[in-house]
């Protein structure tokens, strides 16, 4: 290895808090709203620049920053290419669905394409190849079996050789005519024309239920209301979870990016492993430069050995590959995924009409998060829309979301009793500077972080959305939830949900 004299690599320089923003207002509960839409990422906005448009009275509810959370950190490919996805969907609906999972896909990176060329954006769009591969002759097949469903479907493709890299492989597919961009400067455009047209966009603002009737309440956490319409809850993971029991209808997955300079150029295109663990390339412009993102290694949130090993590994990976020169950023991701790898999308449940959910995009957020927001915008205005059924949230599918409910319902009731249970060896004295771990205080499990300084930060590790213990993350400095996957801040401010309550503090 050659990066052990890098400097310590840190989150990406945000890009939305730049002066030319709109400063939001404070709740104001007399606010003339029809459609309230929680949640500032890529759904949301995109909703709300295509409501507003239509000429609806539009607020966006944002937990934190706008533009910061998942939106912020994601590697920011727009594509229809979601892994080896197109033959497990043909198995499991047939072709007519699976063609429509691909066009819903395809449609949404044409507007994302034409919003980019009509209003000029400069957002780093480019259209390049993405491209799967494989290592082992078991995986070959599988690719093989995924040409075939592209070839069924109609998908523009194409059989490589091999890919521009010291990596041996067995079979690499190509879709192509797909792009990459980066997503803060992409959406500052459109939420700046969304508060031109009128929409209001409310920070620090966290909406924690909905009170249902023909003009819905907005309830946030300190107890305000909004009143609308219209709730579209487009946050990463339903704020009102309770409605329609998305809390075990959706499993939650971490993977992790690292953002390193290289010795070897890179050749364009977008690199995705359909081997496990999986790995993906692909470039940013960066200073002038490229800056080369290399992520992978996911495994279900709480869950595995010290998140350090998963960034470690895709180090050794890069520098095997592309020889690192510099490692200024590295970040994690939640993923969420639903039982048969659809999105929800639609009403929250068949009899709230007036309420609507936008989750479990998996790692393919861009896309299926426009298509969201293009669907629900014409499920508001009551227009035909060819994807309504297949991403309808009410469905159930026996293959194979049943099986997929029972186990990870199943992993949750364990995960509740191992955590009460827990022998917990540690106490605070035995915590380094930069260092956090579950620890024992008055009898009870503390969840604790000494940070660099020397000070202790202690919290009560139950997680608040259902009780379950949470996990010390090493590589992001969070707890955890193994259970439904939410995350807090080392002194237990939420980082993401289902949880809307921070966790409690605690005194030595």
């Amino acid at each position: 290895m050659t990066t052990s004299n890098h400097k310590t690599p840190q989150y990406p320089e945000p890009y939305w808090r730049e002066e030319e923003l709109p400063s939001f207002d404070k709740l104001r509960e007399d606010a003339q709203t029809e459609i309230a839409i929680v949640g500032g990422g890529i759904t949301g906005i995109t909703a709300g620049y295509l409501l507003a448009k239509e000429g609806y009275k539009v607020a966006i509810l944002e937990a934190g920053n706008i533009l910061n959370g998942t939106t912020g950190h994601t590697t920011a490919k727009v594509t229809a290419q979601h892994g080896l996805i197109y033959d497990e969907l043909i198995s499991h609906f047939g072709e007519e669905k699976a063609k429509l999972y691909y066009q819903a896909s395809a449609d949404a990176l044409e507007f994302i394409r034409k919003t980019v060329s009509d209003k000029q954006i400069e957002c780093d769009f480019s259209n390049e190849e993405a491209i799967i591969y494989a290592v082992s002759e078991e995986y070959a097949q599988k690719v093989e079996k995924e040409r075939q469903a592209y070839e069924k479907l109609g998908i523009p493709s194409g059989m490589k050789e091999s890919i521009p890299f010291s990596i041996s492989t067995t079979a690499v597919l190509s879709m192509y005519d797909q792009a990459q961009f980066h997503p803060l400067k992409y959406l500052k455009k459109l939420l700046k024309d969304f508060v031109d047209m009128g929409g209001i966009v409310y920070e620090n603002t966290t909406a924690a239920d909905i009170e249902e009737g023909s003009l819905p309440d907005v309830v946030t956490r300190e107890g305000h209301r909004l009143k609308c319409k219209y709730v579209i809850a487009a946050s990463h993971f339903p704020f009102a979870d309770m409605k329609g029991f998305y809390f075990a209808r959706l499993s939650p997955e971490r993977s992790y990016v690292l953002g390193v300079k290289t010795k070897n150029d890179f050749p364009g295109g977008m690199y995705y492993s359909a081997d496990s663990p999986t790995r993906s390339l692909r470039y940013t412009p960066y200073n002038g430069d490229k800056l080369i993102l290399v992520g992978g290694d996911s495994h279900k949130t709480g869950h595995g050995p010290d998140t350090m090993r998963h960034y470690k590994a895709l180090e050794i990976f890069a520098e095997e590959v592309l020889g690192i020169t510099d490692y200024p950023y590295r970040w994690s991701a939640q993923d969420l995924y639903s039982l048969d790898k659809i999105p929800y999308i639609g009403p929250i449940t068949s009899k709230q009409k007036n309420i609507f959910v936008a989750a479990g995009y998996r790692k393919w957020g861009m896309s299926n998060g426009t298509a969201a927001a293009m669907l629900i915008k014409d499920l508001i205005m009551e227009k035909e829309n060819p994807y309504a059924k297949l991403f309808t949230p009410s469905r159930f599918q026996a293959d194979p979301s049943i099986k997929k409910f029972i186990a990870a319902n199943t992993d949750v009731a364990g995960q509740l009793i191992k955590g009460k249970l827990e022998f917990v060896p540690k106490e605070t004295a035995d915590l380094a500077n930069d260092e956090g771990g579950v620890v024992m205080i008055s009898g009870k499990r503390t969840g604790a972080y000494r940070d660099p300084e020397g000070s202790l930060h202690l919290v009560d590790t139950t997680c608040t959305h259902m009780g379950c213990e949470c996990e010390w993350n090493h590589g992001d400095r969070t707890w955890d939830c193994p259970c439904h996957g939410s995350r807090f801040s080392y002194d237990g401010k939420v980082v993401e949900g289902p949880a809307a309550k921070p966790l409690k503090r605690v005194e030595e």
